[in-house]
């Protein structure tokens, strides 16, 4: 199975940066710019991995898990976002999250993508 990766982010800076490192590490890449945008993708694309920024407009990161873990129960989702607050953390996780990231995630970000797949 090839390796893909949902990019979910309100910054297309943040989606550009991050597909092009994704791309460089042979994931196919697929991007929404919020949660919204999120579940339709996921449902479209069945990525094997979806990296989801919190702070969003319209549905935020976690509304987004929420329902894509009701979707797809086994879904991957590494959850990110500049808020490392504990309580978000741990939110995230309860919901069915695999792992959480705070940014900046330069040198986290492939070798985390690469233990979850």
């Amino acid at each position: 199975m090839n390796k893909s990766v949902l990019i979910v982010d309100d910054s297309l800076f943040m989606r550009t940066w991050l597909k092009s490192i994704l791309t460089a590490h042979n994931y196919e890449v697929f991007e929404a710019a919020d949660g919204v945008e999120a579940i339709a993708a996921y449902a479209l694309y069945k990525p094997s991995l979806v990296l989801m920024d919190i702070t969003m407009n319209k549905l935020n990161g976690l509304e987004a898990l929420k329902k894509i873990i009701e979707f797809d129960p086994s879904a991957k989702v590494v959850m990110c976002s500049s808020l490392g607050q504990k309580q978000l953390i741990i939110e995230a996780l309860k919901l069915g999250a695999k792992d959480f990231i705070v940014k900046p995630y330069f040198d986290q970000l492939i070798p985390i993508l690469d233990n979850i797949e």
